[in-house]
């Protein structure tokens, strides 16, 4: 990756994920006084006197065997150190040196890899005592800090910066399409995200909702770059109860945000459902190219017809994206699965696609000869210019004598004829009515 990685990592309960937000500046990661809460890896980009890095969040290293989660997130956690170019140790001041604090510390040896070791929780910065015990561990100078409450982590930075190779190391690649994966849970998003790797890089299980933070990973296909965006599932909001889960749903939202194409899973199984429309109608309203993913198809029974029937079914439920493509998959047997990153190249492209500004007019009144806009009473009604004035999204204004008087109904038409004279395939599309002004 063209920026440096630093992975915070620790036994559970010391700190890191406030540590993490602290550093990237936003409550990205989930905090509460649960051991085990952080799951999976959660990237994000922080920056220190001009250096640019990533830092990835990971769950609480434990060494007994303890449950599958348990063997999960110490294994998740050691692909963070795999994939990090520097180690941030979090140990806990108050606490002191535990079993746990020294068998981390001999993972870390091993890795090779720099290490960073802060000793949070540290209130009174004049008492050395309180985080002396930590040279122990043999990694260097324990660096005090008070991730609660910011206090010292200018220090902790310029440590962790330190250890970065020059900046000619780290050359910035081009940007790469961020894709969001969306859906209830149990639908099939962490699935996809393994399946598309080749590893398991989240935690894929049974049980609804087993991935709460939305995790960046990036990857390539036939040359080009993608960060895949794994969110959690959303629930309806009569089932969230837990605060974890509210923030998961907030990750979601803003994981759609920031996408540049989502993929809407939805369950061949069970079929379109009201939540499937709410995730849906979301990602639509966020004018977000994207892709309707039809999971676990290789359960399903299968006649000639059965295609054609799921399609009709889809567009009668998500009728307002009927310009988003749909792609029937399986994760589980990777059927199609690089089918889907074809297709999001494909919806990227019309995403990010500029029309002329004299072949659009033409376009457009031939359509308003062919159905002019109705009569405002006394008023004639024209749209006398349209031009296009951004891309992702596709946005257009179009300049009326009375715009106040141009009815969405006839906008929907002008959008149809858009279509089907440029594509646009599986991108939304804005259009602006404007006054027309002297000019025009």
């Amino acid at each position: 990756m063209a920026k440096p990685i630093v992975a915070i990592v620790g036994r559970p309960n010391v700190g890191k994920s406030t540590l993490f937000n602290r550093l990237v500046g936003a409550r990205k990661a989930i905090v509460e006084d649960i051991a085990g809460v952080t799951r999976d890896r959660l990237y994000d980009v922080s920056d220190w006197v001009g250096r640019e890095f990533i830092v990835i969040d990971t769950g609480g290293i434990r060494f007994d065997e303890g449950d599958i989660f348990t063997r999960e997130i110490k294994w998740q956690a050691e692909l963070a150190i795999e994939e990090a170019d520097v180690l941030l140790f979090v140990v806990d001041s108050k606490e002191g040196i535990t079993h746990e604090d020294q068998q981390v510390a001999n993972l870390l040896r091993r890795s090779g890899k720099p290490v960073v070791l802060a000793a949070n929780k540290v209130e009174d910065f004049s008492k050395q005592l309180d985080y002396y015990e930590f040279y122990q561990l043999g990694l260097g100078d324990p660096i005090p800090v008070s991730a609660m409450h910011g206090l010292n982590t200018n220090d902790l930075l310029d440590a962790v910066v330190e250890k970065f190779g020059p900046p000619e190391q780290f050359q910035e690649d081009p940007d790469a399409i961020k894709i969001a994966i969306v859906g209830r849970p149990n639908v099939g998003k962490s699935s996809l995200v393994n399946s598309l790797l080749g590893e398991s890089r989240v935690i894929v299980s049974d049980v609804p909702g087993t991935t709460r933070d939305a995790i960046d990973t990036p990857f390539q296909y036939q040359g080009n770059k993608y960060i895949l965006i794994d969110t959690a599932g959303v629930r309806k909001k009569s089932r969230v109860k837990e605060p974890t889960e509210k923030y998961s749903i907030i990750r979601t939202l803003k994981s759609v945000e920031r996408a540049d194409v989502a993929l809407i899973l939805i369950d061949a199984v069970i079929g379109v459902t009201e939540q499937d429309q709410r995730i849906a109608g979301y990602v639509h309203e966020q004018f977000k190219p994207n892709i309707i993913v039809v999971n676990k198809w290789d359960l399903i029974e299968k006649d000639g017809h059965t295609m054609n029937e799921f399609d009709k079914d889809i567009r009668q439920e998500l009728k307002f994206l009927a310009y988003s493509p749909i792609m029937y998959i399986s994760a589980l047997t990777k059927k199609r699965i690089f089918k889907v990153i074809e297709l999001v190249d494909f919806v990227a492209e019309q995403n990010s696609r500029r029309i002329g500004t004299s072949e659009l007019n033409q376009v457009l009144n031939d359509a308003m000869m062919v159905n002019p806009l109705p009569g405002g009473g006394s008023k004639k009604i024209k749209i006398v210019y349209s031009t296009q004035v951004a891309t992702a999204p596709p946005t257009f204004v179009l300049f009326a004598n009375y715009p106040e008087e141009v009815h969405f109904s006839y906008l929907r038409y002008l959008e149809n004829v858009l279509r089907k004279n440029f594509g646009f395939e599986g991108t939304p599309i804005k259009l602006i009515v404007r006054q027309k002004t002297s000019k025009e």
